[in-house]
C-alpha cells in the first residue's frame, strides 16, 4: 500500500518540475560550458513538459520549434566566447615578450 502512494505521487508534473530543478542546479553549480548546456537542455525538457502537461499545445509547438535553435545559438557563442579568450591569451603572451626583450 506504500509503495502505491509513492506512484501516486510521479505523475507528468513532478516528473518536470524535477527536470526543471535539475537542470537549474546544473546551470548553477557546473562549471564547463558545455556542461550548462546540456543542463540547459534538460530544464528545457522539464519546462516542454510541464507545458504539455498544463494542455497548451499551441505554446508547446513553439517551444518545440524554437528550443533547438536557441540550443544552436548557445553553442556557437560558447565557440565563438572559446576563440576570442584563445586570441586574447595569444596576443598577451606576444605584448609581454615583446615588452620585456
Amino acid at each position: 500500500m506504500n509503495l502505491m502512494n509513492l506512484l501516486d505521487f510521479i505523475n507528468i508534473t513532478t516528473i518536470s518540475v524535477i527536470l526543471m530543478f535539475i537542470g537549474a542546479l546544473g546551470i548553477i553549480w557546473l562549471v564547463k560550458p558545455l556542461d550548462k548546456l546540456i543542463m540547459f537542455a534538460v530544464m528545457e525538457a522539464g519546462f516542454l513538459l510541464a507545458v504539455v502537461s498544463f494542455k497548451y499545445l499551441d505554446v508547446a509547438l513553439v517551444i518545440a520549434l524554437f528550443g533547438p535553435i536557441s540550443t544552436v545559438i548557445f553553442l556557437l557563442s560558447i565557440i565563438k566566447t572559446n576563440e576570442i579568450r584563445h586570441k586574447n591569451k595569444n596576443n598577451q603572451e606576444s605584448i609581454d615578450g615583446d615588452l620585456f626583450d
